[in-house]
C-alpha cells in the first residue's frame, strides 16, 4: 500500500489527483488488476469526474452547497457538519481497473480528491491488486 499527502487550499476545494495516482499504477509494475484508492477522513471524499471543463466542478461546489447549505440546525458541536454530510454523499473510496498498467478511465474522467473542511493535509492510501 502506498499513502501520500495532499495540501488543501480553502473550505471547499477539489485536487485532480489522476496522475498522482497513475504513478503509483506504473510504478507497482502490475500491469492487469485493481487500484483501490481510500480516503480516511470524516469530512473528504475521493470522486471519479469529468476532468476537461472546470466547470463541471464549479457546478458539483454549487450543488452540493445547495443540498448541504452551510447554516442549519446542525448539531455536530464542532461546526463541520456540512462537510461530513457532503463525504457521505461522495464517498471515501473508489475502485478502478488496471489494463496493460493503466488506470482504467473514461475519456473525461479523472480522479479527485474532495475537501470538505479544509484548508488541510490529508492523506490518500492507495492498495494496487494485481489479477
Amino acid at each position: 500500500m502506498r499513502r501520500f499527502h495532499i495540501n488543501t487550499g480553502t473550505g471547499t476545494d477539489f485536487v485532480e489527483i489522476t496522475a498522482s495516482i497513475q504513478e503509483i499504477v506504473t510504478a507497482s509494475g502490475i500491469k492487469e488488476g485493481i487500484c483501490y484508492i481510500f480516503i480516511p477522513h470524516t469530512t473528504a471524499a475521493i470522486m471519479l469526474n469529468e476532468n476537461a471543463d472546470p466547470s463541471v466542478i464549479e457546478d458539483i461546489t454549487g450543488q452540493l452547497a445547495a443540498i448541504v447549505p452551510s447554516r442549519s440546525a446542525y448539531r455536530h458541536a464542532e461546526g463541520n457538519s456540512p462537510a461530513h454530510i457532503k463525504a457521505c454523499l461522495i464517498g471515501s473510496s473508489q475502485s478502478i481497473f488496471i489494463e496493460d498498467g493503466k488506470l482504467v478511465l473514461g475519456t473525461w474522467q479523472g480522479i479527485f480528491f474532495c475537501e470538505f473542511d479544509g484548508p488541510r493535509t490529508r492523506t490518500v492510501m492507495v492498495k494496487i491488486i494485481p489479477e
